[in-house]
């Protein structure tokens, strides 16, 4: 049984170069948006360096940050559903080169280039497992564990073994808006990690692996729920 090619055994970047597509690598500064929610749904992009922010805008004019994107990840895949216009936008948080690829681009390498394709799909298969853990984060656990699991998702515990954590350079904030709590509730439980040893803290984040050790190790809610009678 083949297995689907992975982030470590696929170069992105260098196979977009021989199908000479990296011309459309574009420079992005931080703060820069890739496009906005209700634009036209025509092309995927693809991060090769940087992260991103993905947001959603409600009806009455709340923002609400949905994801974070890094290097080697996609983003804007839902236009090959054939919805016209985007459901959400996406901001650079730090400096960025993104290719951008049309529909018709990527649909042709999808069915032509099967190690790009097998990749594509490990891709899409791992942001929906991420979507489904976020869910149930969510639903049945404490805002300090989702803070915590926010955090070794962003210094990238568990993507790569054996990779060195990432430091998040990233605002409580922003942080708050993730994990649907307030700022000030981060606040405290950032000062618990910190005390606790399982970060630094001083203008960057640092991940602690202790801080993957103390949430493997509490009882997760989704756990007591379905003991109870």
């Amino acid at each position: 049984m083949n297995r689907l090619v992975t982030e470590a055994s696929f170069d992105v970047i260098g196979f977009l170069t021989q199908q000479q597509l990296a011309r459309n690598l574009t420079k992005y500064r931080a703060e820069q948006t890739v496009y906005t929610q209700a634009d036209r749904a025509d092309s995927v992009f693809y991060i090769h360096t940087g992260k991103v922010k993905v947001t959603v805008l409600s009806a009455r004019g709340k923002e609400a940050v949905v994801a974070v994107r890094g290097p080697d990840e996609f983003c804007g895949e839902g236009s090959l559903t054939g919805k016209p216009l985007r459901l959400a936008s996406v901001v650079t948080m730090t400096p960025c080169e993104i290719v951008r690829l049309s529909n018709e681009t990527i649909a042709g390498l999808l069915h032509r280039e099967e190690k790009f394709a097998d990749y594509f799909l490990h891709h899409l298969l791992t942001r929906t497992a991420r979507v489904e853990s976020d869910l149930v984060d969510q639903l049945f656990n404490s805002s300090e564990m989702r803070l915590a699991r926010t955090l070794l998702l962003l210094a990238n515990y568990g993507v790569n073994a054996g990779a060195e954590p990432m430091p998040i350079n990233m605002n409580q904030e922003l942080l708050a808006e993730m994990i649907g709590t307030t700022r000030s509730r981060v606040n405290v439980f950032m000062n618990k990690f910190r005390k606790l040893g399982l970060i630094k803290y001083n203008g960057k984040i640092e991940v602690q692996r202790a801080l993957l050790n103390y949430v493997l190790h509490e009882r997760p809610e989704i756990e007591k729920v379905e003991r109870t009678p």
